[in-house]
């Protein structure tokens, strides 16, 4: 017989005790567990975390869990030897990254906690946070239920809304395979040909699916820039008083090769009378730009303000985690979906404190109709375009950086919701003793949306088109006379060098770089790396001094160009890494399988390491120094570092010697110690701020184990 009032009142305390289970909230700085926990009630505070009623807001540092050391699979991995490559492990291992290792047993006792039913994933939403958070939880044990918190802000609006339309953690499942496979991938391409490259030629060389094809359009820009030889041409000017045209021929060219015929035409219609034969008006319009995109904020930030690509987005993420002023800073589209048009005239009033707001004012004065260019579900797909939030601004409290930084974003988003830029293109044609010279103008009727920003891409005038002027005055058939002649050389130039703003450019459309056909169309789109990855893979480049930068260009160094001629081909080519790129992609999306790409990524490992086994190349770099390393003995190489200061460093893989600018012009020794040489490699190395984990920490691991330290 069942005591019903004892079965009762267990009962009662089972439903009390529910009641009081808590969620762990998973954020992955610091900076943005306490806005949650603020939002979320989590007042009392503990070392690494807050803890509230219902919710329990913890973080990580980043990334707490990385990929094994290679002798966690084998301890022969510990030296470094062709014999033992590839190394290709059928299950990848992790391990915690020892100097947070603290913050990640802190996480790991709330797992354990027997008032904790549930697991909410509130790092960063993209590929990259995703894989945070699995990781930590993988290495922690958590085996509970999980969701995801997706949200586009770091607003109090945006965070309460995400957790009132909290998402199913499955959901992301796909999310986070492409993630451990770019891990994983880097992993096991970036340590084999590292190693390898390393190992054969007895130099310190790193090589990446990223970075390596990164490198290689540099380079390749360079050989052409070399091989380019310039030749002269000649063009010739006919001044009609009011305005000044172009000569062109029949066929519509405007570049005399001989100079003796270019002089002849100058001659011949100097002082002639002319005719107007042909004046053409044509009513045009141009569309707003795209709103902003990471990379396409990157490259116009570079080009207007002089930032680097990694100081765009460091820039960027304190806008969106301290200020709160813009949504998503790693986002890759340029459209917004339908449900975020209700929110635009709220963004519109949270940017009047700007220098915009009498635009401002304007647009909030007539109705908010974004088109289609503008709002496109289908193609936003993580996150939508850079935008401000509802958070209103004040600039006072911006630095200068993120001040300049923020109203190129507004001015964005003030232009896309402005109206078109129309205006009347004239073509006139004017003739003189059968010479035909070309004027343009144009006559601008609705400035639009060209009032507010004057967009970098705007066509430049190039040197054989006719400069624009004031043409609308004149009519076919009017009778002109040439005052006066003007014949200029010009010379054909070599492609420019690559700034940050045209090299990430090139990243993204890599498939341009591709001769065969159908190998282009097929992946047209595709790009080497992603918006959150390209300027970590810059800043890679540089300070592995493959190459430099001078101003705002970027130059290949001597040892830039020497890796390169012993790298396999297969690995400089964009199209390699384009197609990797487009598979991970695909896995995010559910349409291929992590495995199928593992198992490629390995046959790839494979080929590349053969290659490099089987080269016949030597390594003999060409820029070294007459200074001996004082370590090893061996000649060191100068370069200059990502601030452009000057270095000497040893190329020797069993050394590590550098020795930097001193306080004077001349350059001052470092201790000659060969330990204290590792330590600043290692210093340096680990103190690279870019948030996503890098693949390449494994060969200044293993150089500081050669010294009998444990990592």
């Amino acid at each position: 017989m069942i005591d019903t009032d004892r079965h009762f009142d267990k009962t009662q305390l089972l439903a009390q005790d529910l009641r009081k289970m808590k969620s762990i909230v998973l954020a992955e700085k610091p900076s943005v567990g306490r806005e949650l926990a603020q939002v979320l009630g989590c007042r009392k505070k503990a070392k690494g975390y807050s803890e509230g009623d219902a919710y329990i807001v913890t973080w990580a540092m980043g990334h707490l869990v990385e990929l094994a050391d290679p002798q966690a699979y084998d301890e022969r991995y510990r030296t470094w030897s062709l014999h033992y490559l590839p190394m290709l492990p059928e299950r990848m291992k992790h391990r915690v990254i020892p100097q947070t290792s603290g913050q990640f047993r802190t996480i790991q006792s709330l797992f354990r906690r027997r008032d904790v039913n549930n697991l909410i994933i509130a790092t960063d939403a993209g590929r990259e946070g995703e894989l945070v958070a699995r990781w930590i939880m993988r290495l922690g044990g958590w085996k509970g239920p999980y969701q995801r918190l997706w949200i586009s802000s770091q607003t109090e609006s945006a965070i309460r809304e995400g957790f009132r339309t909290i998402k199913a953690g499955k959901d992301y499942d796909n999310l986070f395979r492409a993630a451990e496979c770019r891990s994983e991938a880097d992993w096991i391409i970036g340590l084999n040909i590292s190693r390898a490259l390393s190992c054969k030629f007895d130099a310190r060389l790193s090589a990446g699916r990223v970075q390596t094809p990164t490198l290689a359009l540099i380079v390749a820009r360079e050989k052409e820039i070399n091989n380019f030889k310039p030749e002269s041409y000649w063009q010739v000017y006919a001044d009609f008083g009011s305005y000044t045209g172009l000569w062109r021929s029949s066929g519509g060219v405007t570049r005399i090769k001989e100079e003796k015929r270019a002089r002849e035409i100058a001659a011949k219609v100097q002082g002639k009378e002319g005719r107007i034969i042909k004046l053409e008006a044509k009513d045009k319009t141009e569309p707003p730009p795209l709103a902003y995109d990471l990379t396409a904020l990157q490259r116009e930030a570079n080009s207007r303000l002089g930032f680097s690509a990694q100081k765009t987005l460091s820039t960027l993420q304190g806008l969106y985690e301290r200020h709160k002023l813009v949504t998503y800073p790693r986002t890759d589209s340029r459209y917004i979906s339908k449900d975020i048009v209700p929110t635009l005239k709220d963004r519109l009033q949270a940017v009047l404190s700007s220098r915009y707001r009498s635009t401002v004012q304007q647009l909030l004065a007539g109705e908010i109709k974004p088109g289609s260019r503008f709002v496109n579900d289908a193609k936003v797909s993580d996150h939508h375009a850079l935008l401000p939030t509802e958070q209103r601004a004040d600039p006072q409290r911006l630095g200068p950086d993120e001040r300049a930084l923020w109203e190129m974003i507004v001015a964005r988003f003030l232009a896309v919701l402005s109206p078109d830029y129309r205006y009347k293109s004239i073509t006139l044609i004017t003739e003189a003793e059968g010479e035909q010279f070309l004027s343009r103008g144009i006559q601008v009727i609705d400035a639009g949306w060209k009032a507010i920003e004057e967009s970098v891409s705007d066509r430049q005038e190039e040197e054989d088109e006719a400069p624009e002027q004031e043409l609308s005055t004149h009519r076919q058939g009017e009778t002109v006379r040439v005052v006066g002649t003007e014949v200029k050389q010009g010379f054909t130039k070599p492609p420019p060098r690559y700034t940050e703003a045209t090299l990430l450019d090139a990243m993204e459309h890599a498939g341009r770089f591709i001769e065969d056909k159908e190998l282009k169309a097929s992946i047209a789109q595709g790009g080497i790396g992603t918006p959150a990855t390209r300027a970590e893979i810059i800043e890679k480049l540089l300070s592995h001094y493959y190459i430099e930068r001078r101003g705002r260009t970027l130059f290949p160094t001597p040892r830039g160009l020497e890796l390169l001629d012993l790298v396999p081909g297969d690995l400089r080519s964009p199209e390699l890494t384009a197609r990797w790129e487009q598979r991970l992609s695909r896995i995010a999306k559910g349409e291929e399988k992590a495995g199928d790409f593992n198992r490629d990524i390995r046959r790839n490992a494979t080929e590349l390491v053969e290659m490099v086994k089987a080269s016949t190349a030597s390594y003999q770099p060409r820029s070294l120094s007459n200074e001996p390393c004082p370590v090893c003995g061996k000649m060191m190489m100068p370069v200059s570092d990502k601030k452009g200061r000057k270095m000497l460093v040893c190329q020797s893989l069993s050394c590590g010697y550098e020795q930097t600018e001193g306080q004077g012009d001349s350059l001052s020794r470092r201790p000659s110690r060969k330990q204290k040489a590792m330590d600043r490699r290692l210093i340096r190395e680990y103190s690279d701020k870019s948030k996503e984990t890098t693949t390449f920490a494994d060969l200044i691991k293993a150089a500081q184990e050669r010294q009998g330290k444990k990592p």
